[in-house]
């Protein structure tokens, strides 16, 4: 897995791609556990902020360790 793209040196696009890629959806609830890291919001929702540059990936990430 690549490192998350910089704000400054990317689109939301990009942004949105690296959290697709780096959070799929296995549709498999019980072994995957994504849902319950992200109190049931999808990868997209929960790195909004990041995705729109507001902050960064590692700001936002820190955020959901924090609340486990």
């Amino acid at each position: 897995m690549t490192l998350a793209p910089e704000i400054k040196d990317s689109t939301a696009e990009e942004r949105r791609a690296y959290i697709k890629e780096r959070y799929p959806c296995i549709s498999d609830c019980d072994m995957c556990g994504l849902c319950k890291v992200f109190h049931g919001k999808d990868p997209e929702l929960a790195f909004k902020e990041y995705i729109d540059g507001e902050r960064s990936f590692a700001e936002v990430s820190a955020d959901y360790r924090r609340q486990i």
